[in-house]
């Protein structure tokens, strides 16, 4: 009996690397690190969506998955990130998915329009996205921008999880709720690719890297080395490590998911240069608090309420 007892911890450690989009159910006992802070590598092409990077979780503790640019699985498709929740004693993984609208991500800042509410990076119109080039860095030709100012009048932090102790205090609202419970798409291939090689390499590891990971974004998933990956800065609070690590409990999750169709990348040009992390910059509230339906943005009764003032399409490269 106690054999077979360790069998199955073996067989569930060889598991938890790739279970963060694979429907199964992570707990951990020890709160996830600090968001890094870092610059956002530029966007590789037209459709592509920015994933923020976030703390996963091995056998080895917690371990960083860089943000990346992705192309979604289908046209008109947004990404509600990934976030940790306490809960009954322990920090529970609550994947990220892709839906018509940004649903609940716990109220971790994330950065690039994501604020902890909604979405401020842009929207979907006639199977074109247009970008919100005030938090995005696109700089590369034959895309859809605008410019729209995100006001910074909310509390900046990096902590990286809801509920318990220091944890953020956000709830979703009902429209978020409703939204949950709507059609969503796992992961692409791609993402779940990402994230397994992250996995791979002990300079992603938080006791490795104290918070602070070599590599804290790129311009395409599973792109580790070049000129358009990009290092986390200095971190501005300490890392704390325990050097107990205990065992998550996988299970069942209770929410379903379609598998996405696999979708090849686009082509695209090298735009030269990052930009600074927005998280901590252009943090603001959300009149929305959620994404944008296909076709235009909208808001609280209103279609136009969050369309910017002005839009443009970029036929030129920038230096």
């Amino acid at each position: 009996m106690r054999s077979a007892r360790f069998v199955w911890i073996a067989l569930l450690i060889l598991l938890i690397p790739i279970s963060s989009f694979a429907g199964v159910l992570i707990s951990v006992n020890i709160a996830p690190p600090v968001l890094p802070v870092y610059e956002q590598p530029p966007c590789p092409g037209d459709g592509y969506i920015w994933t923020p990077g976030y703390w996963a979780y091995g056998p080895e503790g917690y371990y960083w998955v860089p943000g990346t640019w992705v192309i979604p699985p289908t046209v008109g498709l947004l990404w509600t990130p990934g976030y940790w929740g306490w809960g009954s004693g322990v920090y529970v993984w609550h994947a990220g998915y892709w839906g018509q609208h940004i649903g609940f991500y716990g109220g971790v800042n994330y950065g690039f329009g994501y604020f902890g509410n909604g979405y401020d990076g842009g929207y979907w119109r006639d199977r074109h996205f247009y970008y919100n080039r005030t938090v995005n860095n696109v700089t590369i030709t034959n895309v859809h921008v605008y410019n729209k100012t995100v006001i910074n009048n909310v509390t900046v932090n990096r902590i990286s999880y809801n509920g318990g102790r220091g944890g953020i205090n956000a709830h979703p609202t009902h429209e978020q709720e409703m939204w949950d419970r709507e059609h969503h798409s796992e992961a692409t291939n791609l993402q779940r690719d990402h994230e397994r090689d992250a996995s791979r390499s002990r300079g992603f590891l938080a006791a490795e890297n104290h918070g602070r990971p070599p590599i804290a974004a790129t311009s395409r998933p599973r792109e580790f080395h070049g000129p358009r990956v990009v290092p986390a800065h200095e971190a501005r609070a300490p890392f704390n490590h325990s050097e107990a690590q205990p065992i998550p409990a996988p299970g069942s999750r209770e929410r379903p998911y379609d598998r996405p169709m696999p979708r090849e990348e686009m082509r695209s040009g090298r735009p030269p240069q990052a930009v600074r992390d927005y998280r901590l910059e252009n943090a603001g509230p959300h009149n929305n608090g959620h994404g944008h339906e296909n076709g235009s943005p909208h808001g609280k009764g209103n279609s136009h309420e969050n369309r910017p003032p002005r839009e443009e399409h970029s036929n030129h490269g920038h230096d």
